[in-house]
This record gives C-alpha cells, structure tokens and sequence, in this order.
C-alpha cells in the first residue's frame, strides 16, 4: 500500500484542496504497473467521492488529455519563436549560488534538462529568472505555478476540457521527497477560472502572488527540496 495526495478544487486560496489516498502501488518501471497504480489510486479516491471526475496528469496518464497537460509535452514558444517545454523552461531559469540560470537547458529535451549535472552541483537555489523575471524562492511553490498556469492559458481546446474534472492526480508526485506538483497547479488553475479570477491573477506576476497566495509572511522555503517533479 501506498499513500499519494488527490488536489481538488477549491474556492478559496490557495485554491486547492489536498487529500492523501491510500491506495494499492504497483511498483517497476513498465508503463503497465504506472497505469495500474494510477487506477488503483482513482478507485480509491473515487469510492468516497463518486460525483466526481478525477485525471492523471503526466506522461503515464490513461487520458490523452493528461499525458499532453504534461510539463514535458506541454510547449512555450517565445518572441522569436523558439520552442521549449515547461519543464526545460523550468530547469532553465533556475539560479544557484555557484552558477545558472542554464539558458541551454532550452535546447535540450525534457529529460536531458531534468537531468543536466550542473542542476546538482551548482550549490542551493536562490531564485528563479524567466526572461526578464525574478522570482523568490518563497511561496515555494509561487515560480512553478505561475509558469504552468500561464502556459496552460495558451491552450484553450486542453483547457476546455480540463474545466470537465474536478479532482487530479500525478503519480509520480511524491510529497515526501518533493514540492511543486503539476496537478496540483491544474486544481489551482481550475478553481481560478471557475471563479472568474485568472485573468486578475494572471496580469503579472505579483497579482498571481497577490491573489492566489495572499500573506507571503506564513510561507517558508526549503531550497534542499527545490526539485522538479513534473513528468
């Protein structure tokens, strides 16, 4: 057995709301036991909840839907027309206090970015700088949101769609070891648009933090656990 959180919408901040499952874990690495562990997991959630619609998202989901709301597929085309993934993105911006941001990292595919040496051995994190951007590392989940919902907002006909559930899982996510999760991000954006807020919380980045996070001063930040989880 195994415990893994369900995030569901929520209408008051921060948005979400996170519940642990205890479901049954398939564990190896083939594509089947992934796929059977994230069944286990929404029937589990699922008998106390049966109204509603829950969704893997990530590259093992079962849904098309939720494999292409993956950081790893999900693409940023910039001004001048290049193309990258969230992930690389993600990985890209991140500045250490021996090095970074790793610009690089935006030619390289979603793996390669995850797993470039310097991420590793660079010292602790100290912000994140996307363009012309600077973000603190507190809230701590603040840069990892604000990237994916605002490039979730590039996709009407996913979005579209993903406004249909109420409930979504990553079951690679693992609270234990990590913090940003991009199905908690999907429950934060959902909840915000149900509530005719994201064009507010997305004018610019400190009415993202305004609005979806409200006292920064309650927030603490562990740069140790400043990894990427989205798969």
């Amino acid at each position: 057995m195994a415990n893994r959180p369900v995030f569901t919408i929520s209408d008051t901040p921060p948005y979400y709301v996170e519940k642990i499952i205890e479901f049954k874990y398939y564990s190896g690495f083939a594509e089947v036991q992934k796929r059977k562990s994230i069944e286990s997991l929404h029937q589990a959630y699922l008998k106390d909840n049966p109204n509603q619609k829950i969704l893997e998202i990530s590259s093992k989901s079962q849904e098309e839907l939720g494999v292409k709301l993956s950081a790893f597929n999900l693409m940023i085309e910039n001004k001048n027309g290049k193309r990258f993934s969230v992930e690389s993105a993600f990985q890209a911006s991140k500045v250490f206090e021996n090095g970074g941001p790793y610009r690089e990292l935006l030619d390289m595919t979603s793996r390669e970015a995850k797993k470039y040496p310097k991420l590793k051995s660079s010292g602790k994190l100290k912000y994140f700088n996307f363009g012309d951007r600077i973000f603190d590392l507190i809230p701590i989940t603040y840069f990892y949101n604000w990237l994916y919902i605002n490039t979730l907002r590039l996709y009407p006909d996913l979005t579209n769609k993903l406004m249909e559930f109420d409930a979504f899982t990553d079951i690679v996510f693992n609270p234990d070891k990590s913090i940003n999760c991009q199905a908690r991000a999907a429950a934060v954006y959902v909840s915000l648009r149900k509530l005719n807020l994201l064009d507010k919380a997305l004018l610019d980045k400190n009415t993202f933090l305004e609005n979806v996070y409200g006292n920064t001063k309650n927030y603490k930040v562990d740069t140790l656990k400043q990894l990427s989880i989205w798969d």
